[in-house]
């Protein structure tokens, strides 16, 4: 039962590197302050990860047995498809929209202006 889990987990992620996938990143930075530590930034980027050529191989070669028989056009056929219908399901998702946190009042400071 055990090996039938890690199976599907490895199946799962091939097809999702094989369609290729939309991965969230954050980056927070901390500095001490008073003490103690203190969020002072904090980034959220997305980052697009194209389908693999290979993983589409081993995933056709997984479920349709031999094929060796695919010419490199047919395998790039594949993925030309997998892409557009990668695509389409972007357009059909709707995205998050992302709150800001609140940002502090800048300190005003003796520049040229200030009297």
């Amino acid at each position: 039962m055990a090996e039938r889990k890690k199976k599907d987990k490895i199946e799962d992620a091939l097809l999702k590197v094989a369609l290729g996938c939309t991965v969230e990143e954050v980056t927070e930075e901390y500095a001490e302050v008073d003490g103690e530590l203190k969020l002072t930034k904090r980034r959220e980027t997305k980052k697009d990860i194209p389908p693999d050529l290979k993983a589409v191989q081993m995933l056709l070669c997984e479920n349709s047995g031999d094929v060796a028989a695919y010419s490199d056009e047919e395998l790039e056929a594949e993925r030309k498809r997998l892409l557009q219908e990668l695509e389409a399901s972007k357009k059909k998702t709707p995205t998050k929209k992302k709150r800001a946190l609140p940002r502090k009042p800048r300190k005003k400071t003796g520049g040229a202006g200030a009297k």
